[in-house]
């Protein structure tokens, strides 16, 4: 349980990074929907028309969730690594860590905005997706969850490359050479049954494949992988990357820009 001090520094976090994406909607939450929405009409009105059924659904249908989870993959990782890394250059992160805040609350307060801007993304998307295809929940539940821990996971990972980016240019290294593979090869375009065995073993190492394949399950109800598992997966990894963030922020080695 949080003290009442605990509480306000923790809530004052959160209102400071929700605060921070919506001051400055039309660069954060408005482009992310104008991508999607271009990637629904070649992928899926122009180029789905053409490739017809995957996963026994019609194209559109199938890579609608994809898009959904790659927005809110995006959206969570580049408001945290962006936030607190301008805490980190400013140098306001210091004061914050010198307060009697504890690391716990720091660590909870930014992953809960990462997650806040991701939601808000994945929302709008799938509002305009509504607008392509007609979505029908399989499982409003697992489907919550998985954008949940999604949302929670690509936030810490934002939190540990902001920890050690020594400059802008380092906040943006991961996003491009890293997560934007990860994501293209993650199943949100196809099915990795259409691979051969060799390169289905090897995308069964990105674990992009796991959330993708997570909420296609909640919304169509079909997956390539285990859910349950993948549900384990990212429940593990979420713990892990939680305690190196609270390692990082307990030394502070790196927190000075």
């Amino acid at each position: 349980m949080m003290t009442r001090e605990q509480w306000i520094a923790f809530s004052t976090i959160v209102r400071k990074e929700v605060h921070r994406f919506m001051r400055i909607w039309v660069q954060t939450l408005v482009p992310p929907a104008i991508t999607m929405t271009l990637y629904f009409v070649i992928f899926g009105n122009l180029i789905g028309s053409r490739i017809g059924e995957m996963g026994g659904y019609d194209y559109m249908s199938f890579v609608v969730p994809g898009l959904i989870m790659m927005s809110v993959i995006t959206n969570s990782y580049s408001n945290v690594v962006s936030s607190f890394y301008s805490a980190k250059f400013q140098g306001s992160i210091e004061e914050l860590l010198v307060s009697p805040t504890p690391n716990y609350i720091i660590l909870l307060g930014y992953t809960l905005g990462g997650v806040a801007r991701g939601m808000s993304v994945g929302l709008i998307v799938t509002l305009m997706s509504l607008f392509f295809t007609d979505l029908q929940v399989h499982s409003i539940g697992a489907t919550i969850i998985v954008v949940i821990l999604t949302s929670v996971l690509f936030s810490l990972m934002g939190f540990v490359n902001a920890v050690y980016a020594n400059s802008f240019d380092d906040i943006s290294i991961i996003p491009t050479f890293v997560l934007t593979p990860l994501t293209y090869l993650g199943g949100v375009f196809y099915s990795i049954s259409l691979l051969p065995e060799f390169w289905q073993g090897v995308s069964k190492l990105n674990p992009v494949l796991y959330v993708v394949n997570a909420f296609r399950y909640g919304i169509l109800g079909v997956s390539d992988i285990s859910v349950p598992s993948a549900l384990m997966g990212v429940g593990i990894s979420i713990v892990v990357l939680y305690l190196i963030c609270l390692h990082l922020l307990t030394h502070g080695s790196r927190l000075r820009a």
